[in-house]
């Protein structure tokens, strides 16, 4: 069956602690006498047992549709609510209407449910610890350990001076990035086969001086094969290999030690090794850098309230600042390159000064519309719901397929081209997004349970890709990128960018 399916149909547990609490004071549910149940909501036919399985074996009518390919395909044969269903695993929803979207993100915005991440979260609690009321982290808790742990970290992530407080450090590791790819391209001025690593390497390095305020020195010319950096890299894309293997296809992990599981728990042992050793160097020199207040690290705020808390945010900072941002920057420059008068039209408002920079910001944000790293949202129910005529009972997962509602003319207009003035024109203008429902792009998720780190990473791919445009006219030769779906969204090589010098 496709890992897709699988992916879409595994994502709600009736294990989550505290997952009942209410979750607003919005009155969300309907009399649900006049609605259609949960069982006649449209999707691929069902058989006894197998579920909705056949559809996806070879002749079925969904046999091999993985990503967009199959939420399309749900989309045209179904409509905008589809029920899908695996062996074993819990039925979900899949919405496909924004209005029908924010009204569940708002009846969830207290203590939302967010599951995922499962073989991690059983590692943190019972394989290292063994005690089910240790926190795990932002993204694998829920109810009131996630509701404990966000409150400790938020005040850190979030402050308003962040921008300020660390503009100049993660300026200084983009210079450097940009003198190391000088260094490493080829005679073509093209880095063709590394330069998904050599993005790796700076988005590490670029959240490491905001979380450690410090240097792991990645973009060292010397740095070894088997350096830490190198395997932490390596790890944080295990990581999300593992995760869809484990959390969201069948698998008999949680019965006994599957070769994967014990895979997984190596992985996640390495990625706590290794950033323990980062952890303890940068704490070390906290002794004598004499700083105090806002001019603190993030782990140093965080080591002042909650130890065991800063260890995990930290660990996770570091792990999820690897692929996210750089899969940002490398879909954002190949839309770049492929469009050569918003490129140049970028660079001049760059080399213009303005700090506002609102060309800047739009061209990010369309290339998040276009080419998201993480295009669905999911939460699990804590109360019934009238979905579109249909009820939607407590406990069930629903997904939000924000990436194809982002490209529906309905919503944009010419929704297939790279356009970021939609983002900056007059309310006057055509092509204003403002014809799109609020709810329809959501890059870094809504409420409460939206990505904490959404400054910081605004911040590194700004400061970069303004350092990219200053110094390179990017041309791109062959054919388009293709993008793998797993947990995040992969640019895949060959990576076809020519880096010519700005003469």
């Amino acid at each position: 069956m496709s890992k897709i399916f699988y992916r879409l149909t595994s994502m709600s547990s009736n294990q989550i602690r505290n997952a009942s609490i209410s979750s607003s004071p919005l009155k969300v549910s309907e009399d649900v006498t006049t609605l259609k149940s949960w069982r006649e909501i449209p999707g691929p036919p069902t058989l006894p047992i197998i579920g909705q399985l056949h559809n996806f074996l070879p002749g079925g009518s969904l046999f091999k549709l993985e990503g967009m390919g199959l939420y399309e395909q749900l989309y045209e044969k179904y409509g905008p609510v589809v029920r899908v269903n695996a062996v074993l695993k819990p039925d979900v929803l899949i919405l496909f209407d924004a209005e029908s979207i924010a009204k569940i993100f708002y009846g969830e915005n207290r203590i939302p449910v967010r599951p995922a991440f499962f073989s991690m979260e059983y590692y943190r609690r019972y394989y290292k610890n063994k005690d089910p009321n240790k926190p795990t982290g932002l993204v694998t808790d829920q109810g009131y350990n996630w509701r404990q742990f966000r409150s400790k970290v938020g005040p850190a992530l979030l402050m308003p001076k962040f921008v300020k407080l660390y503009s100049k450090t993660v300026d200084e590791v983009a210079l450097e990035t940009i003198a190391r790819w000088r260094r490493v391209r080829d005679h073509n001025n093209m880095i063709r086969e590394n330069f998904d690593r050599e993005m790796n390497l700076w988005s590490l390095e670029s959240i490491a001086v905001v979380a450690l305020g410090t240097r792991l020195n990645s973009l060292d010319a010397e740095l070894p094969k088997d350096s830490p950096v190198n395997r932490l890299i390596e790890c944080a894309h295990d990581l999300l290999l593992i995760a869809n293997e484990l959390d969201y296809k069948p698998s008999l992990w949680k019965y006994y030690p599957t070769k994967m599981f014990k895979r997984a728990m190596k992985v996640y042992e390495d990625i706590d090794i290794i950033t323990k050793h980062y952890i303890a160097n940068a704490t070390e020199k906290f002794k004598n850098n004499g700083k105090t207040g806002d001019e603190e690290s993030i782990l140093e705020k965080l080591l002042k309230i909650d130890e065991e808390v800063a260890h995990i945010m930290a660990s996770d900072m570091l792990i999820a600042g690897v692929d996210t941002t750089s899969n940002t920057m490398l879909a954002t420059m190949y839309l770049l390159a492929m469009n050569p008068e918003k490129q140049q039209k970028l660079r001049e408002e760059v080399l213009s000064n303005d700090e506002k920079k609102p060309y800047l910001k739009a061209c990010i944000k369309e290339s998040m519309r276009l080419m998201p790293v993480v295009g669905l949202n999911f939460r699990e129910t804590t109360r019934s719901y009238d979905i579109l005529g249909y009820e939607v009972p407590k406990g069930m997962g629903v997904l939000f397929c924000h990436r194809l509602l982002s490209l529906l003319e309905s919503n944009f207009p010419k929704a297939q081209q790279f356009i970021p003035e939609r983002w900056i024109v007059d309310e006057s203008d055509p092509m204003h997004n403002g014809s799109a429902h609020p709810f329809v792009h959501l890059p870094f998720g809504f409420g409460v349970r939206s990505c904490i780190g959404q400054r910081i990473a605004e911040l590194e791919i700004e400061t970069l890709l303004s350092r990219v445009v200053q110094n390179f006219n990017l041309e791109w030769v062959g054919p388009p990128p293709t993008v793998h779906s797993t947990h995040v969204n992969y640019v895949k090589g060959p990576y076809n960018f020519i880096l010519n010098d700005i003469v």
